[in-house]
């Protein structure tokens, strides 16, 4: 059998594998595509007869590498036919009895149809090499893929390779003993305390893994996710870890509005245990445990708060800073509450630009209105809610009798066809 010298095929073959830390099995895999992408040019090119070559043509050729022989072969599986209409895809009967006398009308048989080494031209050479870079970038993608998928959701070191537009990539590592690969952060998930110099080093939220064959990374990682603040207060904390202390909700704005208010974040935690104080546990003695956290945070501001079942209770809690005087739901079904405090407590409730306010709502869930408890008029808000609802289940009434109509109107319908198809039987 004829075939077409590669030398240093072998080394090529580790270098590669070390190189982009990849199987040997997928650079031969890779390697063996790209070459028959290159006998297909090769074949386009010496196409005497003009024949039309559609993206199937070429599907019953294969490439056979031999590493030790440092080479390859093209070979191609032909159907015995009795008339030959295409060379490439057919083989005559009596030329394969020949040398096979057993062989039968549509038996298939493989034929090495490797062209001479001075044949495989410089354009086919070069349709190779694109085809290769090609074929190891696919391969390392999904690698990537594989390797991060289930890693989605999930906290990892990372360090600052270089800047493009807006985003920082980032080296990360899963962790499992491979080689580090890029990561995306973009500009919306940056944190504006942090100073994203070469080679600095951050934990990380892997956000997303994309799929497909886009260019640039794949990993695309957060450090304004509120799952990073789960992860290090779950890392910082043993009761947490150890499930006594859990993480009920968490409202975190690491890019405010305004440049003029800092990064904040409030997080809610309970506990089955009535020894264990689950606030006292994530802050730590004199504030240790929450100090590791914020520092990883840049100096983000963190509130911890107690969860409570109870509606009023874990809302005044989440304005915490602030005293709270009173806390009145107005509307459970649409989950509207007014909030009742000192006048010296509004500005520190509000808080600045309305940051404390914003993420309690976010924490708790429900439409916060605060109130100076001195000018509060009960009676006043509790006639126009009282107003509120009654508009609204009257709406509701409508809508419920126009729905109850229209159903009765189906019915109606379907009544008369069956009528008219049994005067019609």
């Amino acid at each position: 059998m004829s075939m077409v010298t590669l030398s240093g095929l072998k080394e090529l073959i580790e270098s590669i594998s070390k190189e982009r830390n990849l199987p040997r099995l997928a650079v031969q895999a890779a390697i063996r595509e790209a070459l028959i992408k290159g006998y297909e040019r090769y074949r386009r090119a010496q196409n005497l007869e003009r024949r039309q070559f559609d993206e199937e043509y070429f599907n019953n050729f294969e490439v056979e590498l031999d590493i030790e022989g440092e080479g390859f072969r093209v070979l191609s599986t032909k159907t015995i036919v009795e008339a030959v209409s295409n060379t490439d895809h057919q083989i005559s009967l009596e030329e394969v009895q020949q040398v096979a006398p057993e062989a039968q009308l549509g038996d298939s048989v493989v034929l090495d149809v490797t062209p001479d080494q001075g044949e495989f031209g410089r354009m086919a050479a070069m349709q190779t090499k694109q085809v290769l870079a090609q074929k190891l970038r696919d391969q390392q993608r999904q690698m990537v893929q594989e390797e991060f998928q289930d890693l989605e959701g999930t906290v990892l070191q990372a360090r600052v390779l270089r800047f493009e537009r807006q985003s920082v990539v980032l080296a990360v590592s899963s962790g499992f003993g491979q080689s580090e690969v890029d990561a995306e952060l973009p500009k919306r998930e940056q944190l504006p305390n942090d100073n994203y110099r070469a080679n600095a080093t951050f934990k990380v939220y892997l956000k997303k893994v994309s799929q497909g064959q886009q260019r640039g990374p794949q990993l695309m990682v957060s450090r304004a996710d509120a799952g990073l603040v789960v992860y290090l207060f779950a890392n910082e904390v043993p009761e947490i870890e150890d499930e006594v202390v859990r993480i009920v909700a968490v409202a975190r704005e690491a890019n405010p509005p305004s440049r003029y208010v800092g990064p904040r974040t409030k997080i809610a935690v309970d506990t089955l245990d009535r020894d264990v104080d689950p606030v006292g546990a994530c802050i730590g003695a004199r504030g240790s445990r929450i100090q590791v956290v914020v520092n990883e945070l840049r100096g983000e501001k963190i509130d911890v708060i107690r969860w409570s079942p109870d509606p009023a209770t874990y809302i005044a809690n989440a304005l915490s800073p602030a005293r709270v005087d009173e806390v009145r739901l107005m509307d459970p079904e649409s989950r509207q509450t007014h909030v009742l405090v000192a006048e010296d407590q509004l500005s520190l409730a509000i808080g600045k630009e309305g940051q404390n306010v914003r993420l309690a709502a976010r924490l708790t869930g429900w439409k916060i209105d605060i109130k100076d408890q001195a000018k509060y008029d009960q009676e006043a808000e509790d006639i126009k809610f009282a107003a509120v609802r009654a508009q609204n289940q009257q709406q509701n009434h409508e809508d419920d009798r126009s729905y109850r109509e229209d159903e009765m109107a189906e019915e109606l319908e379907l009544d008369e066809d069956r009528f008219d198809n049994n005067e019609e039987d």
